[in-house]
């Protein structure tokens, strides 16, 4: 059996934890490039809240998919491996090795395992759930998800909307359970992929994310989401961070309530990374 000498690094860790800094030092180090793999920093828009790399760490070290996209567009973790996979190709010509950095685990997968090809959407049923959503709320939609997919369900971070919304868009436009286009099949790949999982003891972490929503709202976070609010339907901004600030610019609750909620969930995120 032939060794592979391409490689694919990844860092993977709670929020917070230092994936950043570590991954542009070891790509300093092994004079490469970064990929990342957290879907909210792909949007331009969400220069804050998404805690992409600073514009001098971008500058020492070449990264991708960071503010590649709007928050106008439409864009999914299936989008994601064709892009990413091609890239990485593309890289592998000239850098043996490659750091990717996550970031969202499906993103992640994404890479290392793929996934199956998912139906095409059609504008019309992604407006109608999302609309319904906001009219009815998360419990409702757990509860939609819950009733016509109960096996994806299961396996599911059901407190994540657009995974959600996801689930019951494929149901509305197919009349087919999400989970039945999934063969768990890993493909296989042309490169080894490694992982460096980063750890800390908890207490620290979440007074880290403590400190770090807090930086934020100091830096203009508020006003960044006040930005957006005008696309606050979109799915890349159903994520924490920016939809507790929505719901206080709807007046659904204090400015002190919204940022102790960004904490509390984003410690709750931080558990299931």
């Amino acid at each position: 059996m032939t060794l592979n000498t391409k490689k694919v690094i990844f860092i993977v860790g709670p929020t917070a934890i230092g994936k950043t800094e570590l991954s542009i030092e070891l790509a300093k180090t092994l004079k490469t490039e970064i990929i990342s793999c957290d879907s909210r920093q792909f949007y331009k828009e969400l220069k804050i809240g998404s805690a992409p790399p600073s514009k001098k760490e971008r500058s020492e070290v070449k990264h991708h998919f960071i503010h590649n996209l709007s928050v106008r567009e439409d864009y999914n973790a299936g989008q994601f491996e064709i892009d990413a996979i091609k890239l990485i190709a593309k890289l592998h010509k000239t850098n043996d090795t490659i750091i990717a950095v996550g970031g969202s685990g499906l993103y992640v997968d994404a890479i290392c395992k793929g996934f199956d090809p998912l139906p095409k959407i059609s504008k019309q049923t992604r407006d109608q759930v999302t609309f319904e959503y906001h009219s009815k709320g998360l419990t409702w939609l757990q509860n939609q998800v819950k009733k016509i997919d109960p096996e994806l369900y299961s396996n599911y971070d059901t407190n994540n909307p657009q995974r959600l919304l996801r689930a019951l868009e494929v149901f509305q436009e197919t009349g087919k359970m999400f989970s039945s286009f999934k063969s768990n099949t890993i493909k296989e790949r042309p490169f080894e992929i490694l992982k460096i999982g980063l750890n800390i003891e908890r207490s620290i972490l979440y007074d880290r994310i403590n400190k770090r929503v807090d930086l934020m709202m100091e830096n203009g976070l508020l006003e960044e989401v006040n930005s957006l609010v005008n696309f606050q339907d979109r799915n890349g901004l159903q994520t924490v961070g920016y939809k507790e600030i929505f719901t206080f610019l709807n007046d659904e609750c204090t400015l002190q309530k919204a940022v102790e909620n960004i904490k509390q969930n984003s410690r709750r995120f931080a558990k299931r990374q």
